[in-house]
């Protein structure tokens, strides 16, 4: 997708929020959200003016609701692609901890939150760009660009590089389908090959555990002989 018309604020309560009245290639960007959430409805805390949280309105007008269940996992791919250079001198590794995690070195450096809005998906997107210090209660499971590189990025410049790659993967992800992003998603999983327990939702009594199989040609995940279409999966 070319041309994305950004609107960027100083602070609003949620860039989804704002992008859902939205069309396909508006992008609303905040320096600070007041109620910015991830996957069941997980907050999503970030100092202002510090790291990059937006949110891209994606065409899915045609793709039936099975193939509109990956896009997490297409716009995932696109936050590794951006990222992973940035970090080159580091030598930390990227990974994608299905369904909508980017882990640098086991260490969550970003998350993503899908929303479907008619023929229009929401992508939200919140990066750890500049942030050097985290709650007690997340240190050891969160990281930044600046942590892991000791630079100080532009915001606006990771926000660009990061749509281009978010446009050519939903180009060809509209054209040919999950398929043809799926072997680049094996190379970089996180859980594959690991056990795991999977909770479906918050509600569920018992999780779904067992050896992770990966992420399928389907976007679902493989735990067991149970694929799972949707939750939160940790590593047991």
């Amino acid at each position: 997708m070319n041309g994305w018309r950004i609107c960027w604020k100083n602070e609003t309560g949620s860039t989804n929020a704002d992008a859902r009245t939205g069309s396909p290639g508006d992008v609303h960007v905040a320096d600070f959200q007041t109620a910015g959430r991830g996957r069941l409805d997980h907050r999503w805390l970030a100092p202002a003016g510090v790291n990059l949280m937006f949110s891209a309105v994606l065409d899915v007008a045609g793709h039936e609701p099975s193939d509109i269940a990956t896009l997490p996992l297409v716009v995932g791919l696109a936050v590794v692609r951006t990222l992973q250079p940035l970090l080159e001198k580091s030598r930390a590794k990227l990974t994608l901890k299905w369904p909508n995690d980017v882990l640098a070195d086991g260490r969550k450096i970003a998350g993503i939150l899908c929303e479907l809005c008619d023929y229009r998906v929401v992508a939200g997107v919140g990066v750890n760009v500049n942030q050097k210090s985290f709650a007690p209660e997340i240190t050891d499971r969160a990281t930044s660009l600046a942590l892991l590189s000791g630079k100080t990025f532009d915001r606006h410049e990771v926000l660009d590089m990061m749509l281009a790659e978010l446009g050519r993967l939903h180009a060809l992800w509209s054209k040919k389908g999950f398929a043809a992003i799926h072997p680049e998603l094996t190379a970089i999983d996180h859980l594959s090959g690991q056990m795991v327990s999977v909770l479906q939702t918050d509600s569920d009594p018992m999780p779904v555990t067992g050896l992770c199989g990966g992420i399928q040609p389907d976007g679902t995940l493989l735990v067991g002989n149970t694929r799972i279409y949707a939750g939160e999966a940790h590593v047991c």
